[in-house]
């Protein structure tokens, strides 16, 4: 058995390429996501923000230095008015230096929360654009459905949305060191023993918030999935497309009871770690109370004996108030900049995910379809350790030539539809197009020679116009071609009816971009009927019926027998001389195919035509008696009725 290019050309990857595993993440991992997270933060605030960055920047300068300077000015009054031998002009200019720092600070505070304004606004967007933008280049679909990476998004998205709250974190730990730094300076001219002390009883409260913020960045992503989950149950409890059976079942209770114990589960986590922390705090904060009356208590003996001035005395009350603030402030800012810096590290690894199809070495432009398509001994399994779906499968699609694939649900048949799309690449085998293996062709322009109908379409909330038109974007504004598919889908006359015609929205969530009265009887939207979304779907896909390849998985699936019957008669139009793949388990509609054969257990099981499978009498041929069967008996009980 051939097994083509082998594995060796997709890497599936393991359960733990997303993950972090269960054991304990090493220090120097740690320290390597903090540097990541923070260095990929500070490079998208440049990116979206320079201006605004620099400004806040010039407030953190004004707003570090001024406390300290403005101590030193009063330490100068006090002590020239305890001396006695002072100019009042002096005393005037020293006093309106602390005036004007403190009109710079309230001034740099307005500044800053202008800037920081700016910054959150510029960075949330730019980095939920980039974030978007990297899962839109995945190729494939094989990342998008590992849970994790989808915990990796939703945790990703939060921590865009909060990018200026670690560039915050930064320039207010900048401001606090330039601050700490002026009074440590300061009291090493009262004391350098005191300042140790003062100094040393604050280290404690720092590693007690790295330790915090580390266990709240981990408790985040344990809870990721319960998080996830319980967006899902709101979801489904607000959707009216879900109400139908939510009511019907009466499953509300039950989905809001599974959304409130997955929001308990959280808010346990939530809340051991807030115990954690209010114990910290609470020490912390009687250590530091006890150091600072120390250091008072000691100020106030050393100026009953003349080795301190009133002037120290009160440049060491505003130093200790200062330092209590700043280094309250420093560590604060620190344990929120390190736990958000690691949940910024989610981000950073959605942005730089590579592609899950590999990019070919030396791509080559799908030329025209001038062969056909061919796959050669096609193995695949969407996961390492989950079972084969394809098992070796050979077919081939000539050129102008039409192909039927049949087989019970589960067969493969969707799976087969989405390697030719290149969604996925077999781990065994080849696909070709005129020869070329599609691993050797670039995804996207393999994709601009191919129409889909999948037996799962979409449906937008936009206009009916836009849900024809994005079928190809660029006849996304040619109203004619758009009128043009949906007839050929047979729903142009439905459309058309609407209360704003093709302008109106086929959703109830959105009104329209150009509403201008609320009571406009199209202005809530509508809602098509099943098989009416299923013809807007093949109407999208017919905006492309002029490419090489036209792939119509179930394009009849919820319409009628009258709607099937046009539908199917249409498309046989469509696809006379062209190459088509035609994916149905209702075998009157294949019948016409050139070539049609039946999957089962991810085997090619029979091949042939239909008048050739029927005269071997397999299963295919047990298969369509019992389906005409079905047909029979239901005509011959309407005759009855008539």
């Amino acid at each position: 058995m051939s097994t083509g290019r082998g594995t060796s050309r997709r890497g599936t990857g393991g359960r733990g390429t997303d993950g972090r595993g269960t054991g304990k993440v090493k220090l120097a991992d740690r320290t390597k996501e903090f540097a990541r997270g923070l260095t990929a933060a500070l490079a998208l605030t440049v990116r979206a923000c320079p201006g605004a960055l620099a400004v806040r920047i010039a407030t953190v300068l004004i707003a570090g230095i001024a406390p300290v300077a403005a101590s030193w000015l009063l330490k100068y009054v006090v002590d020239n008015l305890a001396d006695g031998g002072f100019r009042t002009a002096d005393l005037t200019w020293a006093a309106a230096g602390i005036g004007l720092l403190t009109v710079l600070l309230a001034a740099s505070a307005a500044v800053s929360a202008y800037a920081d304004g700016r910054i959150r606004r510029a960075t949330s967007t730019q980095a939920q654009t980039e974030l978007l933008t990297a899962v839109n280049r995945l190729s494939g679909l094989s990342k998008l459905e590992q849970p994790a990476f989808q915990n990796r998004v939703q945790l990703g998205i939060q921590s865009a949305q909060g990018a200026e709250r670690l560039v915050g974190a930064v320039l207010q730990c900048a401001q606090n060191v330039l601050t700490l730094a002026g009074f440590l300076g300061s009291l090493l001219l009262i004391s350098p023993v005191l300042t140790g002390i003062l100094v040393a009883a604050a280290v404690p409260a720092l590693f007690a918030q790295l330790a915090n913020s580390r266990h709240r960045a981990d408790m985040f992503w344990r809870t990721s999935s319960l998080a996830r989950r319980q967006i899902f149950y709101r979801g489904i409890l607000t959707d009216p497309q879900a109400a139908k059976e939510i009511r019907l079942y009466g499953l509300g209770g039950y989905f809001a009871r599974r959304m409130r114990s997955d929001l308990d589960g959280i808010n346990r986590q939530e809340e051991q770690l807030d115990r954690r922390l209010a114990v910290y705090e609470t020490g912390l904060a009687v250590l530091g109370a006890l150091v600072s009356t120390g250091a008072l208590v000691w100020a106030v003996h050393k100026a009953a004996s003349g080795a301190l001035s009133a002037g120290d005395v009160s440049l060491l009350v505003a130093a200790l108030a200062g330092m209590q603030a700043a280094l309250a402030a420093l560590v604060g800012c620190i344990a929120q900049g390190h736990q958000t810096a690691l949940m910024f590290g989610h981000y950073v690894h959605v942005t730089q995910v590579r592609d899950d199809l590999p990019a070919p070495a030396a791509p080559v432009a799908p030329p025209p379809l001038a062969r056909g398509l061919e796959l050669r001994d096609v193995w695949f399994r969407y996961s390492e350790d989950g079972p084969w779906i394809l098992r070796g499968v050979d077919l081939a699609v000539p050129h102008g030539g039409s192909l039927a694939v049949v087989g019970l649900n589960g067969a493969g048949k969707s799976t087969l539809v989405k390697l030719v799309c290149r969604l996925y690449d077999p781990q065994r085998g080849s696909i070709t197009w005129d020869g070329v293996d599609l691993r050797d062709i670039p995804a996207d322009e393999l994709r601009q020679r191919i129409s889909v109908v999948f037996q799962d379409p979409m449906e937008y909330d936009l206009s009916a116009a836009e849900n024809i038109g994005l079928g190809d974007l660029d006849a996304f504004d040619d109203h004619e071609r758009i009128r043009a598919a949906a007839a050929d889908a047979d729903v142009h006359d439905v459309l058309a009816g609407l209360p704003r015609g093709y302008d109106t929205m086929l959703s109830r969530m959105f009104f329209p971009d150009d509403l201008d009265d609320p009571d406009d009887p199209g202005g809530s939207g509508v809602q098509l009927s099943g098989g009416q979304w299923q013809r807007v779907a093949l109407a999208r896909a017919l905006m492309r019926s002029g490419r090489d390849l036209m792939i119509l998985d179930e394009p009849s699936t919820g319409l009628d027998a009258v709607a099937e019957r046009h539908v199917h008669d249409r498309l046989a139009e469509l696809r006379r001389g062209a190459t088509s793949i035609l994916v149905s388990h209702r075998l009157n509609s294949v019948r016409a195919a050139d070539s049609i054969v039946v999957i089962a257990d991810g085997v090619v099981r029979e091949s042939g035509t239909h008048d050739e499978l029927m005269a071997a009498g397999g299963s295919y041929a047990e298969l369509f008696r019992l389906q005409a069967e079905g047909y029979a008996q239901s005509e011959g009980y309407e005759e009855a009725v008539r």
